[in-house]
């Protein structure tokens, strides 16, 4: 199940409301990509879920955006040379609130909410939560591993059931090559080519397949401003990242985007209600 298409004629602010996916979680104010953020995400009323994996070198996904955990841990591993039990002690989460052991009235915190996330234990939380909730996962390129993360996630998809057209989950990626794994694998799952600089769309537009769904971000939007028209005028569904304040969502809605990726999905919703 992906958002309804949006009309290429629709005018400004006419079509569906989009969806409001919550990018690593809701990372504005949890570390981005902890269970804890993804709960937090799903408390606010997130409608689907984003996050990019890794493969780590015994074979497990995980779900880090960077190839290395200086960021997050302050660890110089990188995650494909890393098993997932080593991955497992780290705290990644700390870093996102530096101060908190100095409050004394904290309530003792859940350390399973803050370490390294498998996407396998993500694709739980999604299928056992009270309602539908719909999963955006991103493949990390380049990697040693070329083709297998791909390969590893369909895998883990289809022990879901949700490897085929009508799931709740839709893979995306920077990487032309990547999605055309993914569609080979598994045909009918929904698929984002991201794009990431705009000068690239005339040469993605003829080769990317015609339900494919496109995930510019809101910065390429705003500084090349034809971009998002040529996209709809193709004829395909925008997802757009990352929308954090009421402008980039006036701009999503502007162009009538089916999806607003944000590490602020309360605050997106609270903008969309106000509309109401």
């Amino acid at each position: 199940m992906t958002p309804e298409r949006a009309s290429a004629q629709a005018g400004p602010h006419d079509g569906p409301r989009p969806q409001v996916v919550a990018h690593r979680g809701a990372s504005h104010d949890e570390a981005e990509h902890t269970l804890a953020a993804y709960v937090a995400a799903l408390d606010e009323g997130a409608e689907a879920l984003e996050c990019d994996v890794r493969l780590t070198a015994d074979g497990h996904l995980v779900c880090v955006h960077d190839r290395d955990l200086r960021r997050v841990a302050s660890s110089r591993g990188v995650v494909s040379t890393m098993e997932l039990a080593e991955l497992a002690e780290l705290d990644v989460a700390s870093w996102k609130h530096p101060w908190a052991d100095l409050d004394d009235e904290a309530p003792d915190r859940d350390e399973t909410l803050d370490r390294v996330l498998t996407l396998r234990k993500l694709c739980e939380t999604v299928a056992d939560y009270d309602r539908p909730v719909q999963i955006a996962i991103e493949t990390k390129h380049p990697t040693r591993y070329g083709g297998l993360v791909e390969k590893r996630l369909v895998e883990t998809l289809r022990d879901f059931g949700w490897d085929r057209a009508g799931s709740p989950a839709r893979v995306m990626s920077f990487s032309y090559s990547a999605l055309q794994r993914v569609e080979r694998l598994a045909p009918g799952l929904p698929l984002v080519m991201l794009i990431e600089h705009a000068p690239l769309w005339p040469m993605l537009r003829r080769v990317i397949g015609p339900d494919w769904l496109v995930g510019p971000g809101i910065e390429e939007l705003r500084e090349h401003p034809r971009l998002g028209r040529k996209i709809v005028e193709s004829g395909h569904e925008m997802h757009v990242w990352v929308v954090n304040t009421a402008a980039d969502l006036e701009l999503c809605l502007d162009l009538g985007v089916t999806a607003v990726i944000s590490d602020r999905p309360a605050h997106i919703r609270r903008l969309l209600d106000r509309r109401r």
